[in-house]
Formats: structure tokens, sequence, C-alpha cells
């Protein structure tokens, strides 16, 4: 290490003209300084490679220089060899038990305090570049571990996507089958009604006074009731059925898996498709009134993207929204909370992108919590209600899939809202 350099500290300029001729021909810059004071000062902004440390100073001894050396993160590493007439055994484990790595004895031997210098440079060489090794495995290691978590996540997040579009694609064509059969019977059995009223109006007509029997069965089943109220029930039918056919429909939008290629999507079906699956949990109960949905949904052209992840994104940032009020309704029953929930779609036109928000008057989030929520295995939700997977999987459904972004904004008492900025054409990064 011949570009090293070496502070010496002594308040004998003897001293410091001896040390600094013999250190002179090993090629290091030779730095000095009279008093402990300014060598603290010095060490500081020369940052020296070792300091050769006079334990015998006036006003600021060289064991207190050595102790606010070794206090102050900037000079803490710097290795400092004490120098002294002293051969008191107690003085020397003093000094090393302040921090300094070795002693030299005066008056000084020349080729003792090269050599003794030689070694101490080459130990912080090694020193130095044994910790930027370890820096560097460290770096290598934290990489590895975040590409083996986000690995992880993306295969959570397909075996769920894929599971979960089996699923609600093998219900929807379950449902589907027997509802379109329920269906097109009802057209028939509403022709077929009409007819049997039809022949019922002809007979009145044609045999005014029925027969007594026939006239008091017609009473006994309130005859004019059924010829009034079995259209409305045929309708009746009809709505429920059109229900279920639009919930089958919604399955099936919920359960695309586009992972392949990026089609294009309308995100106002993929949210509506969301809300009518999660309709079960927005009604009211015996511990809550029904939740308040308020959509705002702009004039937004569809997006290149993955629909089945941006439906799965939208599912769980609804489901959390639901358990947070539902949580905090609980806990405190007697708040009266009407909870809510805001979706909000709009174009920002000056980048091409598009902006959703899901929005709830819930309990809110601290800063803390804010800035930890997307961080993987990270929950708040007790111990078999929450995995700390969902928010994860959705930042990276959000950024790494759609080069999206996804934020939070929130504070407690006041609610939370989350923001997904998605590029339209689904190609470019944000």
């Amino acid at each position: 290490m011949t570009d090293a350099t070496i502070l010496i500290v002594d308040d004998n300029p003897t001293n410091l003209a001896v040390l600094s001729e013999a250190i002179a021909p090993a090629g290091w810059e030779v730095l000095v300084a009279i008093d402990g004071a300014s060598s603290i000062e010095q060490a500081a902004y020369a940052n020296p490679d070792l300091i050769l440390l006079d334990v015998m100073m006036p006003q600021l001894d060289g064991f207190e220089t050595c102790s606010r050396l070794k206090q102050n993160p900037k000079t803490e590493d710097i290795p400092v060899i004490f120098m002294t007439a002293l051969n008191d055994a107690n003085e020397k484990v003093k000094g090393l038990s302040l921090g300094a790595v070795d002693y030299i004895t005066k008056p000084f031997n020349k080729e003792e305090v090269i050599a003794r210098v030689k070694i101490h440079l080459k130990l912080r060489q090694l020193t130095q570049t044994l910790e930027q090794k370890v820096d560097e495995r460290t770096k290598q290691l934290n990489q590895t571990v975040e590409q083996l978590k986000q690995s992880q996540l993306q295969v959570i997040q397909s075996e769920k996507l894929s599971s979960l579009g089996q699923l609600v694609a093998g219900i929807g064509h379950e449902i589907n089958n027997p509802i379109s059969f329920v269906d097109g019977n009802l057209e028939h059995l509403e022709d077929y009604i009409d007819d049997l009223i039809e022949h019922l109006d002809l007979y009145e007509e044609e045999i005014p006074e029925s027969p007594t029997a026939v006239a008091e069965h017609a009473e006994d089943i309130d005859l004019p009731y059924l010829r009034e109220d079995l259209p409305q029930v045929l309708q009746s039918m009809r709505v429920g059925t059109q229900r279920i056919v639009n919930i089958s429909h919604s399955l099936r939008v919920f359960a695309r898996a586009d992972q392949t290629n990026k089609v294009l999507f309308n995100v106002e079906d993929g949210l509506k498709s969301t809300l009518l699956i999660l309709n079960h949990r927005l009604k009211a109960n015996n511990e809550r009134p029904e939740f308040q949905i308020h959509c705002d949904f702009g004039n937004v052209p569809e997006l290149k993207c993955y629909p089945g992840q941006l439906n799965q994104v939208f599912m769980n940032l609804l489901a959390n929204a639901i358990d947070a009020l539902d949580e905090q309704i609980a806990t405190a029953p007697t708040a009266n909370l009407a909870p809510q929930i805001t979706i909000r779609t709009s174009q920002l036109d000056e980048k091409n992108c598009l902006k959703i928000q899901i929005s709830d008057n819930g309990p809110g989030m601290s800063a803390q919590t804010q800035a930890q929520v997307f961080d993987y295995m990270f929950t708040t939700k007790p111990v078999g209600k929450g995995t700390g997977l969902g928010l994860s999987i959705c930042q990276q459904i959000i950024a790494q899939q759609h080069g999206g972004k996804l934020t939070v904004q929130s504070e407690l008492g006041q609610g939370t809202t989350f923001t997904i900025v998605l590029p339209l054409n689904g190609d470019e990064a944000l």
C-alpha cells in the first residue's frame, strides 16, 4: 500500500521530524498534528489510512483523543497505533481497549516503525477489500432474495389466477346451461299461459252460466286473481333468470385469464363484474347497513392488458375495503358508520394513461402501515385471515405485468384510496 496517508500526532517537534524522516522512504504521504484536538479535526476531513498517536500530550492526551476518534463515524475505522515511552502493561491494555491496534515504543526504531505500519496498512487494505466483497455479496444475496420473492409471487399469482379462473369459468358454464334451458322454456310457458287465458275468456263468453261445480272451483282458487297474477309471476321469473344470466356473464368476464397475450379490455366491465360477484358481501346484515357503492365511470377507452389479472387486482382491493369497513364497524358498533366505497375511472390525456381509484370511508392507515402495505408477507389482519400476499401480488401485476403504478393514500380515521395508473397501449412502462 504505497499510496497510503499517515497522520502523525505528537506535541514534540523532534519526534515528528524523526518519524516523518523514518517513514518518508516508504513513499507514504505524511500529515502531522501537534495536539489531540487538531488531529481529530484533521482526521475527519483528510481520512488518513493510519494514525500514529502519542500517548502523553497536554490538554487532550492520546487515550482521550483515541476515544473521540472511535466515537466519530467518519474516523472510527482508522487504525490507531499508540507511541509511548511508558512500558506499563496496564496502560497498553487501556489503549487497546479504547480501539488502538498496536504500540510503538520510544525511542523509535526505524525498521520497527516501518514494519508495524506496513503490517497494519496491509491489514486495513485486507479489511476494506473484505468489507467491499461482503457488501457486494450482500447486495447479490439481497437481489437473489428479491428475485426469489418475485418468482414466488409470480407462481402464486399464476396459480391463484389459473385456479380461480378455472373455478369461476366452470361455475359460469354450469350456471349458463340450465339457466338457458329455463329461460328458453319460460318463453314457451308464457305463450301457453296466454293461450289458456284466451281459452278461459272464450269459455266464459260462450257459457256465461258455468255449472255449479265449475263455479265453486273457480271461486275456491280465486280465478280472477290467478289470471291477473300469473303474468306477473312469469315476469318475475324472467327478471330472475336474466339476473342469473348476468351473473354468469360476469363470472366469465372475471375469469378471463389471457396470460399469453394482452388484449383490449373495458375496465368498467371488469369492475362491474367484480362488484356483482361481491354483491353478497355488500348487502345489509344484522351488524351494519348495506354498502353504498358510488361509481363514477369516465368515458375512457379500452385498455390493452391481461383482463384476468386486472380483475384479480379489482377483487383484492374491493375485498380489502369491505374487510376494513366490516372490521371497523365490528369494533365500534355504536359509531353508526354508513359504509361507502367509491370507484372512479378517468383518462390522463397528457400521459395517455388510464386512472382507476378505489376509495372507502374506513379506518384508514398510519404512515408506517402505508410504507409497508405492499411489502411481501406484510398484513394487518389477524392470524388466519390474511397472508400478506394480496397487495404484493397486486403491485406486481400492475407494475411488472402492465408497466403501471399502484399507490395508496390514507389517513387514520379518514379512509383509504388506492390509485392504479396504467398505460393505455399496454406496451410502455410508466
